[in-house]
């Protein structure tokens, strides 16, 4: 589903990134690829247009399920990062989820309704139906000997937030009233109507994806830069430079 959520006449206020730092941030790639593949390329072309001397890329988790090669993704991440810059990656739900899977059988269920079962077959693997205890407890073994080691610590080091400047970056969003340093990692993966309708100053303007929006979605608090690639075929970045803010899409 994608959503459509309220459109506030107000800006996000004049954040900026670190002097001389240009920011890419990019959505839930979702097993996507080709299109990441894509999106690398625009942020590559528009680095060198750039005259920051630091630069940084930041992606906003949910790297597999849903889409057709999550191992691909990883994989990507590990041997192809993209050149000239500092590269952040954050924990999404979905990339959690695939984690807890591989300890507890019972996460299996909702994991395959919600994309699971694209992460299986991706490393070659057969889905078992949603219901079929089973086999669920067998695939949960396959996953674990499939699963390249490589790939599994990848996941286990993921950052849950990340800060430049006036932005926070986090795969949800923060759960409002709360400092920013105090959050909890399931707020900040799992969290979205108690922050995504909230007009309260969160400190810094918060980047944000997991929630899938048709176009960015840019407000005073927050930016939301999910646009469902699995889906919509569309991949955002959102790139900050100075005062300034754009988005490429592959």
């Amino acid at each position: 589903m994608v959503f459509n959520l309220f459109r506030s006449g107000s800006r996000a206020s004049a954040a900026k990134p670190p002097e001389g730092t240009v920011v890419y941030a990019v959505g839930d790639i979702h097993g996507c690829l080709t299109l990441l593949r894509k999106l690398e390329t625009q942020i590559r072309e528009d680095m060198a247009t750039r005259t920051a001397s630091r630069r940084v890329l930041v992606f906003l988790g949910d790297y597999v399920d849903r889409g057709p090669d999550s191992r691909g993704v990883i994989e990507h991440f590990l041997k192809e990062p993209l050149p000239g810059c500092e590269t952040v990656h954050l924990a999404g739900n979905h990339d959690r989820w695939m984690l807890a899977f591989l300890e507890d059988p019972e996460v299996g269920p909702p994991w395959l309704r919600n994309g699971g079962g694209d992460t299986l077959a991706s490393y070659g693997l057969r889905v078992p139906s949603a219901d079929q205890s089973g086999g669920i407890a067998k695939a949960q073994q396959a996953f674990r000997e499939a699963l390249p080691s490589s790939h599994k610590a990848f996941l286990e080091r993921l950052q849950v937030s990340h800060v430049e400047g006036d932005y926070f970056f986090a795969h949800a969003g923060v759960r409002p009233g709360v400092p920013l340093e105090e959050q909890s990692e399931r707020d900040l993966t799992w969290i979205r109507e108690e922050f995504l309708y909230s007009e309260a100053d969160f400190g810094k303007v918060v980047v944000h994806g997991h929630t899938p929006s048709h176009t960015p979605e840019v407000f005073r608090n927050r930016i939301g830069i999910d646009t469902g690639a699995f889906m919509s075929g569309k991949l955002t970045a959102l790139v900050l430079d100075g005062s300034k803010r754009s988005f490429l899409h592959s």
